[in-house]
């Protein structure tokens, strides 16, 4: 058993989670404006990747930029990875590779503790990344407890690079967000993303 095989059921029932579900979860939050050369970038990508109609290129083309230009609005004060195995607990199934992770680490050569963010990549169907995604959300909690990091917030996207619907997860509370953003209004969903990284401690203090 591993991070896919879940479930948005069988992980709420597994990590005996409380789901709630919120309209506007992160309604409040306030846009980020992405620099000019991004848009231009995603302008090109976009097309390139939908005619494709693969997940990967969804992955490549689009999700993976769109986080790269939220690690340059943190000024690089974030770690990204991608495609990394992220072993965490195999007896309840939280092992395999995670699309992306955002640590509040600035350290690029290795995945460090606190991990705040997951993003699982889907090719069109969002509900269907939910489980895996919050498996992962979960895993990375554990991950952070095991570094003497605990109780933090830990965040996640389920997108299909156009579609992007965010959690959170604090304890064994479980908040999904309801609606949907979508690429046209990509500064929210950079407001979104470095929200989530800017309202976190950084590692210095936490490890203090």
């Amino acid at each position: 058993m591993s991070y896919g095989d879940f479930t948005l059921e069988k992980a709420k029932s597994n990590f005996m989670l409380e789901l709630r579900e919120w309209d506007d979860l992160f309604g409040d939050v306030l846009e980020r404006e992405a620099d000019p050369l991004f848009r231009r970038m995603l302008a090109e990508n976009v097309p390139i990747a939908l005619g494709n109609g693969t997940e990967k290129a969804r992955s490549e083309m689009i999700v993976s930029q769109v986080l790269v230009e939220v690690r340059r609005l943190l000024d690089r004060r974030v770690s990204l990875f991608s495609g990394i195995d992220f072993n965490v607990d195999p007896a309840q199934g939280l092992n395999g590779v995670c699309d992306f992770l955002i640590s509040k680490s600035p350290s690029q050569w290795m995945l460090e503790a606190p991990v705040l963010v997951v993003v699982e990549a889907k090719n069109e169907n969002i509900k269907s990344g939910l489980g895996q995604c919050i498996a992962e959300m979960f895993a990375a909690s554990l991950f952070n407890e095991k570094k003497d990091i605990p109780n933090l917030s830990i965040f996640g996207s389920v997108t299909t690079g156009t579609a992007w619907q965010f959690m959170k997860l604090h304890g064994k509370a479980l908040d999904l967000d309801r609606r949907e953003y979508h690429l046209e209004n990509i500064d929210k969903i950079l407001g979104i993303l470095t929200s989530m990284l800017d309202d976190a401690p950084d590692e210095g203090h936490l490890a203090a």
